[in-house]
């Protein structure tokens, strides 16, 4: 039995909202895994899922959606920064450890696509976290934008040029764009795939298709691999062969780079890992991993 509570805590001066799932009776102290989603995702595109099937194998689960994203509070809404969203990971880990069931020198990190590079920085950080989870990782924004339509990524850079300097710094409505598009749309994914990913993740749960456009100019310098050599715990990192948004020899390299890095490559797609065969593939791969680190 698996017991699920909403809970609230601070991260700056906004509220992060999330979802603990916590397995019910047995040791009080439990290692303790945080999930959180990619570019511009929330907790209910999926994210619960994976908590779920951690709680079974024995963990405490902690999904949370960022700051100006889903049930958070934050303002503007939909502003994605990668130093927010890294604050937010490091106030969510420290939430894990306070919590009464939870064996603070066993939490996990757990992170997909954007979140995937997000948590190499987390635990490059932070020497006290136990093991990392990367799937089809954000590794390398060069490599990453170079996959993106060039008509697509001229007018989202544009729309991040008026968005920094209306919205960010003149601090008026921000300037959005979407988050998926198809091919020669300004968007931060104009991509066919990524349309249908995004859809199929959400299913009939409300979502918003948009995101404050200065993202645009953040994201081909982010570069979560250089992190790579200073995570000193066990890392698995696994990546899709045909996946097209997030290339697999970034997430390679990271692995390779990491004093105990493992690497697995499947052969997916990049939103495949999210469903059907592959998601139970590679949450199998995921747990037994996590098991053999956190003494599960």
């Amino acid at each position: 039995m698996i017991t699920h509570t909403d809970v609230r805590f601070l991260s700056g001066r906004d509220q992060i909202a999330a979802r603990l799932h916590s397995p019910a009776g047995g040791d009080p102290l439990r290692p303790a895994i945080v999930l959180g989603h990619g570019f511009g995702g929330t907790r209910v595109a999926g994210l619960d899922r994976y908590a779920e099937t951690f709680a079974r194998a024995g963990m405490v689960a902690l999904a949370f959606d960022y700051r100006s994203f889903g049930q958070s509070g934050g303002r503007p809404r939909q502003l994605l920064s990668i130093r927010r969203q890294l604050e937010d990971w490091a106030a969510a880990v420290e939430f894990a450890r306070s919590h009464p069931m939870v064996d603070p020198e066993r939490v996990a990190l757990w992170g997909t696509s954007f979140s995937g590079g997000h948590v190499l920085r987390v635990a490059a950080a932070d020497r006290r976290i136990a093991a990392v989870v990367s799937q089809v990782p954000f590794m390398d924004g060069v490599q990453t934008a170079l996959r993106l339509p060039f008509s697509s990524a001229v007018k989202a850079g544009a729309l991040g040029v008026a968005d920094l300097l209306k919205g960010a710094l003149l601090r008026r409505s921000p300037v959005t764009m979407p988050l998926v598009a198809p091919p020669g749309r300004a968007a931060a994914m104009a991509l066919d795939q990524a349309v249908a990913g995004f859809e199929r993740l959400y299913g009939d749960q409300p979502w918003e298709n948009r995101v404050c456009a200065r993202i645009a100019l953040a994201v081909p310098l982010y570069r979560p691999v250089q992190s790579a050599r200073r995570v000193a715990c066990p890392l698995l990192i696994q990546a899709g062969e045909h996946d097209t948004l997030t290339p697999p020899e970034p997430a390679r390299k990271a692995a390779e780079r990491a004093p105990r890095g493992e690497f697995r490559l499947h052969p997916y797609g990049h939103f495949d890992f999210y469903f059907d065969e592959a998601f139970q593939v590679t949450s199998d791969e995921q747990v037994a991993f996590l098991r053999r680190h956190l003494d599960v």
